[in-house]
């Protein structure tokens, strides 16, 4: 007479860590790991140009005042620094790896900073500059609400991103992340809190064919 063949034994049920800040760390190795797709923003004379035409338009929407506080969130090698400094703002630029030290070298302030975490009080800043930034962004939603949290009341963003669907094939670029439609990014840019926004159109020709960006300007609520 054959023996019953044993059960096997279940295994043991999967339990939630006890270390509740176990899930952030994760999420900063994540962030950290991604560091290794940063390559240097080499100055070009399309970047420079377009930057110069649209700093143009953010001032002449709101106008800002000698001395006002700037971030700019991927500062690159500081082609948009040039015009802050020559304006007369205190700019300080974020970015990762050697682009850091370039901009140094030309006498701005940068430092080397993730734009997930952006480490900086409440409320420090009457401008944030975010140029070509939110398409590398693994989370744009949050980075939009930090980027709101640093801005003062009545504060200005200038946000400019490539867009999908050209001749450029912006969303397989290896470090973007988050390539938005249209409608899809202006809506979260209003969630986000923003209001006055503004877009416009930034076409030119590759010469490939034609490409475009989309830039927005727009501010935090001023209180009451």
């Amino acid at each position: 007479m054959s023996k019953p063949a044993s059960k096997k034994a279940k295994p043991a049920p999967a339990t939630p860590t006890a270390d509740p800040l176990a899930k952030y760390a994760r999420l900063e190795a994540f962030c950290k790991k991604l560091w290794s797709d940063v390559y240097p923003e080499t100055p070009t004379n399309l970047h420079a140009d377009i930057t110069a035409r649209v700093w143009a338009r953010v001032k002449e929407t709101w106008p800002m005042a000698k001395g006002a506080k700037v971030l700019d969130i991927g500062c690159g090698q500081g082609v948009a620094l040039k015009h802050f400094a020559a304006d007369g703002l205190d700019a300080i630029g974020i970015a990762i790896g050697e682009d850091v030290n370039i901009c140094r070298a030309q006498g701005f302030d940068a430092v080397e900073m993730d734009l997930t975490f952006l480490e900086f009080p409440d409320e420090s800043f009457d401008l944030v500059w975010c140029r070509h930034v939110l398409e590398h962004s693994i989370m744009p939603f949050f980075t939009l609400a930090e980027i709101f949290r640093v801005l003062k009341p009545g504060g200005v963003v200038y946000i400019e991103v490539p867009c999908p669907d050209t001749v450029a094939g912006h969303e397989l670029n290896k470090n973007h992340y988050s390539v938005f439609g249209l409608r899809m990014l202006r809506d979260l840019i209003e969630r986000s809190g923003f209001t006055d926004i503004s877009h416009f159109d930034i076409g030119f020709q590759l010469k490939m064919g034609p490409d475009k960006y989309w830039g927005f300007i727009q501010r935090k609520p001023a209180r009451g």
